[in-house]
């Protein structure tokens, strides 16, 4: 019984890391260019900027992932190891997607912002 929940955490442990750091490399990588946007092509900015988000992104997801790490269950067997797991791994990927997708709605509103204050700038002030 107890080797099945330490094996769990076997399990467990590097899928949800595998799992943030493919997800935050991906993320990362692509949004370099909304962030370059974002900050007027100001690059040292937008990288440093998108750098903190990357750190951020894996403080929080890799939190929550050992925050529901323990497994409480009395009696266990291979079948319920395997549930249980199912039900972590699972349950950490939709949080995970839904960072993704919050993240990436803030980079297109910070996109949408920026845009904006350009075209607000362009706009010759009438007295």
């Amino acid at each position: 019984m107890e080797n099945l929940i330490v094996t769990a955490y076997i399990v467990y442990l590097p899928i949800v890391i595998l799992l943030t750091y493919y997800v935050a490399h991906q993320l990362f990588k692509n949004s370099i260019v909304y962030m370059k946007d974002i900050f007027n092509g100001r690059e040292e900015i937008a990288k440093a900027t998108n750098t903190l988000f990357k750190i951020g992104f894996y403080l929080m997801n890799l939190g929550f992932a050992l925050y529901i790490l323990k497994i409480t269950a009395e009696k266990i067997s291979t079948q319920g190891a395997i549930e249980i797991l199912s039900m972590k791994v699972g349950g950490f990927s939709i949080y995970l997607g839904f960072m993704l997708f919050l993240n990436m709605y803030l980079f297109f509103r910070g996109k949408r912002v920026a845009r904006e204050k350009r075209l607000v700038a362009q706009v010759p002030y009438k007295a």
